[in-house]
């Protein structure tokens, strides 16, 4: 097998495997590639169809986007030894320059991750094609805006030997429940698609305050994301926003509790941010625990009740399976902070509106 050959006498020569294949070992040469010298890979299967961009942040652990998108537009990266930009799309066989790359240092140790980044979520589901996890409220779905380490981060961490792992969907980090990590390319692509079209059924269970009276309701309520003063991302119900729509089913209500309150089911037709929190606040019914749009003095007597997060918890998600068709339904049981919360509604309602 040969060498992809560069035009520069610095090139670091990496032998790669056959065209459309990439093997397992060649993911850690990509996480220890030269820091001196350029770099030459060989694009495996896992990649087919990835954009360029998306497949440098996946390698180049450490390295600002900033930084991969700024040696994109200067051609330092060469795809089959042409110039692209970051919308390019790779294939399998396909030769990757890539210029000798510098990491940020990392604020620990060497190979060590900071204290408590290394537990991974109950697995809830898996086979060969993805994991369904079952994600704790206060647990970022991947690092970003200050959190090194994510969901995401942790599993690759756990499972160094795995070839592919990408979150299929995203969960606010104080929302817990069901989240889908895609094994396999094709398994990705395959649920991306059913959640475009809607064929996915993902429900949540949520807690409201108010007199909540319809058994069944349907909101169709369009959304608009903005930027707040501060520099916030907030969403808002407008006429001109983007189609949303949930359906809320009534579980179980306490009209005697101070202020009423009642437990809903939250069935997304729709997958916009923040989607069930504005249209229950945007109704007169605010999630409880809810930091951005619900009520505060509330949420700071439930706190001092025990209920210290927002009780949204995504507890079920239909979907067919990426390869074979089959029906999967994964189940997420209401986590205990929540069932014990429901459980003192249930004991003595009118003590827990109390001060």
């Amino acid at each position: 097998m040969e060498a992809a050959r560069g035009t520069d006498p610095n090139e670091k020569l990496r032998v790669g495997p056959k065209p459309g294949r990439l093997a397992a070992d060649n993911y850690k040469q990509m996480n220890d590639l030269s820091k001196d010298a350029v770099n030459w890979l060989v694009v495996g299967d896992e990649a087919q169809g990835q954009r360029i961009d998306n497949f440098l942040v996946r390698i180049l652990k450490g390295v600002p986007k900033s930084h991969i998108y700024r040696i994109l537009r200067s051609g330092e990266v060469r795809l089959n030894r042409r110039k692209v930009g970051p919308d390019a799309r790779l294939a399998a066989g396909d030769r990757l320059r890539v210029p000798p790359i510098r990491a940020a240092a990392p604020a620990n140790r060497a190979g060590t991750a900071p204290a408590g980044v290394g537990s991974i979520p109950p697995v809830l589901f898996e086979d060969e094609a993805l994991i369904a996890l079952d994600k704790p409220s206060g647990l970022a779905v991947h690092g970003g805006s200050g959190i090194s380490y994510g969901l995401i981060e942790r599993l690759r961490r756990a499972r160094p030997d795995a070839r592919f792992l990408e979150l299929v969907h995203r969960l606010d980090r104080d929302t817990s429940g069901v989240l889908l990590v895609a094994k396999k390319r094709l398994a990705l692509t395959g649920l991306h698609a059913q959640l475009r079209e809607g064929r996915t059924d993902k429900r949540y269970y949520v807690l409201v305050r108010g007199k909540w009276r319809d058994a069944l309701r349907t909101v169709e309520l369009p959304l608009e994301t903005f930027v707040t003063g501060e520099g916030e991302r907030r969403v808002r119900v407008e006429s001109n926003g983007r189609a949303a729509r949930t359906v809320f089913r009534l579980l179980r209500k306490w009209p005697d509790a101070e202020p009423p309150v009642a437990l809903l089911e939250a069935e997304l037709d729709t997958g916009r941010t923040h989607q069930i929190r504005v249209h229950l606040t945007h109704l007169g019914f605010p999630l409880a625990g809810d930091d951005k749009y619900g009520d505060f003095a509330w949420n700071r007597l439930l706190a001092r009740q025990g209920l210290k997060r927002m009780f949204l918890h995504a507890h079920r998600m239909r979907f067919a399976h990426p390869l074979t068709g089959d029906e999967v339904v994964v189940l997420s049981p209401l986590p205990p902070e929540l069932e014990l919360f429901v459980a003192r509604l249930d004991a003595d309602p009118a003590d827990v509106g109390r001060a």
